[in-house]
């Protein structure tokens, strides 16, 4: 199963969000462990490198990019890929280009704690707790 992952489970693991970064890890955990095949959007690296350095610093940061693109598989962003995003109904921008870069990389669904931000998408959207007990029923 191939998962994109949003930005907040990523900051939920790296910034110790409380209570959601327990589900969380053990959703990066799947990935390391090759149970899904984890996904994230180029945006997400330049997202998480400038938020985790203010927040952790830069040799933290670097670190925590550097096992990122060791884990996951990077969705791109190219013309097509923004021209869908401002074609769509997303309410944010930021949103539907994360969800075309999935799209376009053929991702099964997105894991995220904002499923309100994705009322138009096509893909499976999965809130992360009903993602684990997913890759556990199997």
């Amino acid at each position: 199963m191939k998962i994109l992952f949003d930005t907040n489970i990523l900051l939920d693991v790296f910034l110790d969000r409380k209570p959601f970064e327990a589900t969380a890890i053990r959703l990066l955990g799947a990935v390391e462990n090759k149970i899904i095949q984890g996904y994230l959007c180029a945006t997400t690296i330049t997202t998480l490198d400038y938020l985790l350095t203010k927040s952790v610093g830069k040799v933290k940061a670097k670190r925590a990019i550097l096992t990122l693109l060791d884990l996951f598989t990077i969705a791109e962003v190219n013309c097509r890929t923004l021209k869908a995003a401002v074609e769509s109904d997303f309410l944010d921008f930021e949103d539907a280009v994360l969800y075309f870069s999935g799209y376009e990389a053929g991702v099964d669904g997105i894991v995220t704690r904002n499923g309100d931000d994705f009322k138009t998408a096509q893909l499976p959207i999965h809130q992360p707790d009903a993602l684990w007990h997913l890759i556990n029923s199997h």
